[in-house]
C-alpha cells in the first residue's frame, strides 16, 4: 500500500521570534564548575537514578541527581550503552556480545559491570518493548528475546529465545505484544525491507520498498516505523505502509526517536548522500495514523546527529543542537517551542563514534546534556530550561544511558 500524501515545510519567522523570546528567559549557559554542581532542587530526580556515561576504555556511573561519580570501571576502547528496559541495567556492546552493566539504580548495592554476557557476532541494535528485551547480532542476522523483568532475578543469563537469521545484515527485530515478530531483510550487499510473521514463525506479509533500511520505532497503538533512504515504511494492524520522502530518490530517515504513547514518530532526515560530516538540519515526522509524512526544516544554525534528538516530557522531542541550546520540537505542530542554552557551539564529528555532545532523558523531565569539550555533563529541568546539575568529568564522555530505578 502506498500514499502520496507528504510535505516539507519551514518553521515561520512567528516561531522563530516565540523560540528566542522563551530563550531570553531561560537560565542561560551551564555554570562553569571545578567539579560537580549539586542539584539545585533534590526533587529534579529520584533517588537512586543513575547515568551510565562510556569513555575511551572505560563507563562511568553516576548519580542521576548530583552527577557525582558513583563507579568508574574498565571495558574496551569503544562501546555502546543502552537501557535494557527494567529501569536498572545496561547493554554494554563488546566483542564477544551484549555485556550486562548492573547501575543499582534505585538499590543500596554497588554498581558493577558483569559477567553477563548475552553472545552476539557483532552485537547491534537493542529494542525494548511489550516487557521484552530483543538484542539483534548483525554478524549472523539472530536475534536474542528475553522478558526483560528477568534480568532482576535470574543467576547470570535469563530464560532467552532465539530466532535464527537468514543473511547477516545490519539490521534490527521488534517483537510485538502478541508475539509477532518483525525484522529488517538484506545481506552483506545491502538491505531493502522487512518480513513481519506470526507467533508460529509464518512470515505473514513482507516488504522490499525500503531502501537501505535502519532504524526502528513503535508508536501508539504498536505502529512500527522503519527508515528508509527514500522515506519510510510503516506496519500496523497487518498492513505494511510505504511513505515517500519529499526528496527522490534520496530522503533519508535512519533514526526514530518515539513515544509509545504518541503516535507521531520523529526521525532524522538526510537528502544529500554526499554531503560531509554527520550534521543534519532537518526532521521527519511520521504520523503513524494518518500514514503521513512530513519533513521540516530546523532554523539556520541548528543542527545535530543521531544522538542529539530524544523524546520526553508530553510526549515532545528535545534536540541539543550544534548552536549549543536545546530546541523542544512539537511533533503535532512541527514548531520549536522552546529553546534553552545549555552547552557552547559544537562541530560535526570527523566519525560517527567520535565523543560529540547527546542528549537522554531520564525520570521526572530531566534531560542529560553531554559536553566533550569540556569533559563535562549537565542535568537539565526540560519542561523549565534550567541546568539543576553540572559535572566536570576527568574522562571525556562519549555515549550516554540512564536507569531511572524503577
Amino acid at each position: 500500500m502506498r500514499t502520496p500524501h507528504l510535505r516539507r515545510v519551514g518553521l515561520a519567522a512567528a516561531s522563530l521570534g516565540l523560540v528566542a523570546a522563551l530563550a531570553a528567559c531561560s537560565s542561560g549557559a551551564a555554570p562553569e564548575s571545578d567539579g560537580t554542581t549539586p542539584a539545585a532542587d533534590a526533587s529534579s530526580g529520584p533517588a537512586g537514578s543513575r547515568v551510565a556515561v562510556s569513555y575511551e576504555g572505560g563507563i562511568l556511573v553516576l548519580d542521576g541527581t548530583t552527577l557525582e561519580t558513583v563507579a568508574d570501571m574498565d571495558s574496551e576502547e569503544f562501546t555502546r550503552l543502552n537501557p535494557a528496559g527494567d529501569g536498572r541495567h545496561v547493554m554494554v556492546t563488546m566483542s564477544e556480545g551484549f555485556q550486562l552493566l548492573d547501575t543499582a539504580a534505585g538499590t543500596s548495592e554497588e554498581p558493577e559491570l558483569t559477567d553477563t554476557v548475552f553472545a552476539a557476532d557483532t552485537p547491534g541494535h537493542v529494542v525494548r518493548h511489550g516487557g521484552k528485551t530483543i538484542l539483534y547480532a548483525d554478524g549472523t542476522s539472530d536475534t536474542t528475546v528475553f522478558d526483560t523483568a528477568d534480568l532482576a532475578t535470574a543467576d547470570g543469563l535469563p530464560e532467552t529465545e532465539t530466532i535464527e537469521g537468514v543473511e547477516a545484515h545490519h539490521g534490527v527485530s521488534v517483537v510485538l505484544e502478541d508475539g509477532t515478530f518483525l525484522t529488517t531483510v538484506g545481506n552483506a550487499d545491502g538491505r531493502n525491507g522487512i518480513e513481519v510473521r506470526d507467533a508460529a514463525g509464518e512470515v505473514v506479509v513482507q516488504s522490499d520498498e525500503c531502501p537501505g533500511v535502519h532504524g526502528e520505532g513503535t508508536a501508539a497503538d504498536e505502529a512500527v516505523v522503519f527508515g528508509c533512504e527514500d522515506g519510510a515504511i510503516v506496519y500496523h494492524d497487518g498492513e505494511i505502509t510505504k511513505l515517500d520522502a519529499p526528496d527522490q530518490p534520496y530522503g533519508r530517515m535512519g533514526n526514530a526517536y518515539v513515544s509509545e504513547t504518541s503516535p507521531i514518530i520523529v526521525g532524522d532526515y538526510k537528502n544529500d548522500p554526499d554531503a560531509e560530516g554527520y550534521l543534519l538540519n532537518a526532521v521527519t515526522l511520521i504520523d503513524t495514523e494518518a500514514k503521513t509524512l512530513e519533513v521540516v526544516d530546523l532554523p539556520e544554525g541548528v543542527e545535530y546527529t543521531f544522538r542529539d534528538v530524544a523524546r520526553g516530557p508530553d510526549d515532545l522531542a528535545y534536540i541539543i543542537g550544534s548552536d549549543g541550546a536545546v530546541h523542544v520540537l512539537d511533533p503535532e505542530t512541527g514548531e520549536l517551542t522552546a529553546s534553552y542554552p545549555v552547552i557552547d557551539a559544537w562541530e560535526s564529528p570527523v566519525e560517527w563514534q567520535d565523543a560529540h555532545p547527546a542528549i537522554v532523558v531520564g525520570a521526572d523531565g530531566v534531560g542529560y546534556v553531554t559536553e566533550p569539550a569540556k569533559n563535562s555533563i549537565h542535568a537539565v529541568d526540560l519542561t523549565t530550561g534550567e541546568v539543576v546539575a553540572t559535572s566536570e568529568l576527568d574522562v571525556t564522555p562519549n555515549e550516554i544511558a540512564t536507569a531511572v530505578g524503577e
